[in-house]
């Protein structure tokens, strides 16, 4: 049994950590708006997800030896989560980080927890209730109003940013690779789990980046586009990852929820400070939206 002492601190460095942590997932929305000029998309994705399954794997090695007869019964699901959760979760927003911003990509991720819990009920049959339903149409009234920039006029014409599509394709297939976590049973436990995915989602980025180098965007290779390679692995990548296992541990799912709220706050104060984002006002009205539907629809 954890002794006293030692639990009251990892209780201390948990609630730290519910602070930090959305900080830490916001680095990768600046990542992707300094990458333009420097580094191409799918580089910077698979980049990325390069260093982490390397750090990932590291920490994972024992268990990755003691199961490795069990990587040929599923690495098909390997493919489809490191297609969905590396490549368009990771690709699609630097793509659309070319051309919205990155309090727009904070506010359209919030909205990620809505999703799953719609695809929950069709799929896994986690039955809504009616209170969870008003949570759902609230969060997406909100996403639309943050697409239409406020304008719902625009809807009629269908006139919706560029960036802000490539980003909400990624919210999407970001809501499918979670629903695909809980409903395909693994012999691998989080980390080993998450290095192997990340190793197919590496199968995937390989093809497209060589044609994006040479048909679309080739990169620089200096230090700047190392330096936002390694930014990408090290702190939205396995450093948050590790801080939300643990998190979940030590504190439970339900309080770890509340990271959720955070994160679209973290990311607009960040991208106003560092970055000289104007926070607009269909920024508030979307996330006065967005924010009371994650917490109705995620209720239990």
């Amino acid at each position: 049994m954890t002794s006293s002492p030692a639990r009251a601190a990892e209780l201390r460095l948990a609630y730290a950590l519910l602070f930090i942590t959305p900080a830490m997932w916001s680095v990768n929305y600046l990542v992707a708006r300094w990458a333009p000029g420097l580094i191409a998309p799918h580089a910077l994705a698979l980049g990325r997800w390069c260093v982490a399954a390397l750090l990932l794997g590291f920490f994972a090695r024992h268990e990755l030896l003691a199961r490795r007869h069990a990587i040929r019964a599923e690495w098909r699901q390997f493919i489809v989560l490191g297609a969905l959760g590396m490549w368009v979760c990771g690709a699609f927003v630097y793509i659309g980080a070319r051309s919205t911003t990155a309090i727009n990509i904070g506010l359209l991720y919030a909205a990620a927890p809505v999703f799953i819990a719609v695809a929950s009920g069709l799929f896994l049959r986690d039955r809504l209730k009616p209170v969870q339903w008003a949570g759902v149409a609230l969060a997406l009234a909100g996403v639309l109003h943050i697409l239409l920039r406020g304008d719902w006029d625009a809807l009629a014409q269908l006139r919706i940013n560029p960036g802000d599509a490539w980003v909400a394709v990624a919210v999407l297939c970001w809501a499918a690779y979670s629903l695909l976590l809980r409903a395909w049973p693994s012999a691998f436990g989080p980390l080993a789990r998450l290095a192997l995915t990340a190793v197919g989602g590496i199968v995937v980025l390989l093809p497209f980046t060589v044609w994006e180098a040479l048909a679309w965007l080739p990169s620089t290779l200096d230090w700047r586009s190392i330096g936002l390679v390694l930014a990408a692995a090290l702190i939205p990548g396995a450093g948050a990852y590790a801080a939300y296992s643990f998190m979940q541990r030590a504190l439970g799912p339900a309080r770890v929820g509340m990271v959720l709220y955070l994160g679209p706050l973290y990311s607009a104060a960040i991208a106003w400070a560092v970055l000289g984002e104007r926070i607009e006002w269909f920024h508030g009205i979307g996330a006065l939206l967005i924010l009371p539907g994650i917490w109705l629809s995620t209720r239990k």
